[in-house]
């Protein structure tokens, strides 16, 4: 039997990793750890992993995070209409995909 796995958060909510300070908008979801096995330690690979557009001193980055390392970030209330045209297509019901990636 297969278990189903609900992500958390969807793209484009901005979130922030609790322990690497850095803040982002999630950009891609992996339902678990797309990487090899035993490459993640002691964080569980059986959990939804993020693709998180973050933002630091020296612009801007990719971060792969899981999803107990990441909370909402109340700081920042979202993109700007500028930057999510600029990293996103939009369909008619408001589904976010990376301009990379066709919606799912």
């Amino acid at each position: 039997m297969m278990t189903q796995t609900s992500a958390r958060f969807a793209l484009g909510h901005v979130v922030r990793h609790r322990d690497a300070a850095f803040r982002g908008v999630v950009v891609d979801v992996d339902p678990s750890f797309a990487g090899q096995p035993g490459e993640t330690g002691d964080i569980s690979p059986d959990q939804p992993f993020y693709q998180v557009l973050a933002l630091g001193e020296g612009g801007g980055f990719i971060a792969y995070a899981p999803e107990d390392a990441l909370e909402p970030d109340p700081e920042i209330k979202g993109l700007s209409q500028v930057d999510e045209r600029r990293f996103f297509t939009v369909d008619a019901r408001g589904r976010h995909a990376p301009r990379t990636h066709a919606i799912h």
